[in-house]
């Protein structure tokens, strides 16, 4: 599929005579001409050769570019598609109104790489939520009221007073139980900005390598000390499944659901799995203007973050290249990168080649096979990508309006800017839903998360209209074992609104275009194997030392002068940027050293 000019094979329902229209409701499917919003290249044709090139221009790519540039190395970025951004994008999806099409909310990017690369300078800028979660109950009002509902922001008396709705005992531990989660998440930061120990360093060579490898134990060393006593109670979270903590501090079930959609959130698991506490924790460990757990919608949607980056990037001498689709890394005879051979036939060479895609896609698509031992290949296969993600952005004319926060005069409520939990009443809910997709079949009652961002950002929708984005969970690979069919992502699609409308009746009729995106389509547009958001499961046994391999943890691969920057490695998925911040500076070093 060529990048410039392609089709949203995607299933896409349209319902519109012209954008933002109050038109006749009656949907119907089309094939519609995707259009780009995101950071274009300047540059057509790229050198023939480079210090570094970086295969993919999603954010991790971007940021490790900006940083060999900034380091002296003559680094390029090569973007199969046609807009930059990877996940990380905003596109118009119909007319007028503008999309993050995959990746919607940003938290995670790391302090140091907003204040190193000028991203403010560069056009970032973020609108805050607060409140951040809404949570609406499916019940009948008592004596004519409306349903009740859970609504938690940055106040913690204000967050105590709607817990105390469902449980006064869980009001008063709540302020408890987030300074625990802080201080936890707090102590994971000096991990995300290194790469991991330096295992083979540190145990073998002679005294002076091992004295200098010692380093890489610095920042465990540091999460230790940050730690303190809370140790154990660490360990408990990246080990245990979420319910056994959450059901140890509270006894609300609205409460309980709430918290458990993040330890659940992008990952084929569920809250009784070990290890979803651990997903939990790296969902609340980032900020946005020092202010710690926030999520925010960045203005012009995801597409704002990966056009700061670029902006950066060519102002530090980057060159960044978009439909240049790369084919094949090459790897002299001397079993090392030179470079890579593009689909038109173009070789451009280089001394280090850097991969943002996934770990499959580097070492099963793109690298010469002889070029890799057999076991090593094995091992890239067993690599989970199992996703549960279907996500579904939806153009309305107006806005939801919720039976239990009701606004009839068509103004957002402080509810609005929320992440919206649907279908979160409990985690018994949660919990049905996943084992619907582990038979191989799409929830009949899905977790749903809805972001507007459009209620604080209006360059994303015509007046008057809004661009909604629908999270859904949980959705497996296959359709009982067969692909899914167009008729598939409607019928789901179909599903999630019927869900929609019970909580905000309405809302279908206020749709005029949707666009459905099951796993196999995120894998096919963005180049997420398996349709996984984390570039690889966020599991135990992918994290750290392990992430995405044990032998790849480093960022190095078996190929000298080939490296992994993307959200496969270690720290893992989010738009964060550590892991193309933590490449360049391995590649910097071996450079330095070479």
């Amino acid at each position: 599929m060529e990048a410039g000019l392609w089709l949203f094979s995607a299933s896409q329902t349209v319902d519109m005579a012209a954008a933002a229209a109050r038109i006749d409701r009656g949907r119907r499917s089309v094939s519609l001409l995707g259009t780009g919003t995101g950071c274009r290249a300047t540059h057509t044709t790229p050198k023939s050769r480079y210090d570094a090139l970086v295969v993919g221009g999603g954010h991790n790519g971007l940021v490790a570019a900006a940083y060999l540039q900034k380091g002296g190395v003559k680094t390029a970025v090569l973007e199969r598609r046609h807009v930059l951004g990877g996940a990380a994008v905003t596109e118009e999806i119909f007319p007028g109104f503008h999309f993050s099409r995959c990746s919607y909310l940003l938290s995670l990017l790391r302090p140091h790489i907003i204040r190193d690369l000028e991203l403010k300078k560069h056009g970032l800028k973020v609108y805050l939520r607060d409140p951040h979660a809404f949570t609406p109950m499916l019940e009948d009002g008592v004596r004519g009221a409306p349903p009740r509902s859970l609504i938690l922001g940055s106040d913690l008396a204000s967050n105590q007073r709607e817990i105390g709705k469902f449980s006064q005992k869980d009001a008063k531990v709540y302020p408890e139980f987030t300074a625990h989660l802080e201080k936890l998440a707090g102590a994971i930061h000096p991990l995300l900005d290194s790469s991991p120990v330096d295992i083979p360093g540190v145990t073998t060579g002679s005294l002076k390598k091992r004295l200098s490898a010692a380093k890489t134990l610095m920042p465990i060393l540091k999460c230790g000390l940050k730690l303190g006593r809370n140790v154990p109670d660490f360990y408990e979270i990246l080990t245990a499944p979420i319910t056994k903590i959450l059901f140890r501090w509270f006894e609300s079930e609205p409460l309980r659901a709430t918290l458990a959609t993040d330890g659940v959130i992008g990952a084929m698991t569920s809250p009784s799995n070990p290890g979803s506490g651990y997903v939990l924790l790296h969902h609340v460990m980032g900020e946005l203007e020092k202010e710690k757990g926030v999520w925010g919608y960045v203005e012009g949607g995801m597409g704002g973050v990966s056009q700061a980056m670029a902006r950066a990037a060519r102002s530090h001498g980057v060159d960044i290249f978009t439909e240049k689709d790369v084919e094949q890394i090459l790897v002299g005879s001397d079993g090392s990168a030179k470079g890579v051979a593009l689909k038109d036939g173009t070789e451009i060479n280089s001394k280090v080649v850097l991969s943002n895609a996934t770990p499959y896609v580097t070492f099963r698509n793109l690298t010469p096979q002889a070029a890799l031992s057999s076991e090593f290949i094995r091992a890239v296969d067993q690599i989970d990508y199992t996703s549960p993600v279907t996500k579904i952005n939806v153009a309305v004319d107006k806005l939801p309006n919720f039976l239990a926060l009701p606004t009839p005069d068509g103004k957002p409520g402080p509810h609005h800017q929320c992440s919206i939990h649907l279908n979160c009443e409990s985690v018994e809910v949660l919990e049905t839903a996943y084992k619907e997709a582990t038979n191989g079949r799409p929830s009949t009652r899905p977790m749903l998360e809805m972001t507007i961002p459009s209620v604080l950002d209006p360059t994303l929708a015509p007046p008057g209209c809004h661009v909604v984005s629908l999270f859904t969970q949980f959705t497996p690979y296959h359709v009982e074992g067969r692909e899914w069919t167009s008729q598939d992502r409607e019928a789901f699609a179909d599903t999630v609104f019927d869900w929609v409308e019970q909580y905000a009746p309405g809302f279908k009729k206020s749709v005029v275009g949707r666009d459905i995106l099951s796993p196999p389509d995120l894998e096919r547009i963005f180049g997420l194997t398996g349709g996984n958001i984390f570039h690889g499961s966020m599991s135990l046994d992918q994290l750290y030392l392990a992430r995405p391999l044990p032998s790849l943890s480093n960022y190095r691969s078996p190929i000298k002068g080939l490296y992994l920057c993307g959200s496969g490695c270690h720290p893992g998925g989010g738009v964060m940027g550590s892991p193309g911040w933590n490449a360049a500076v391995t590649v910097m070093a071996d450079l330095k050293s070479h």
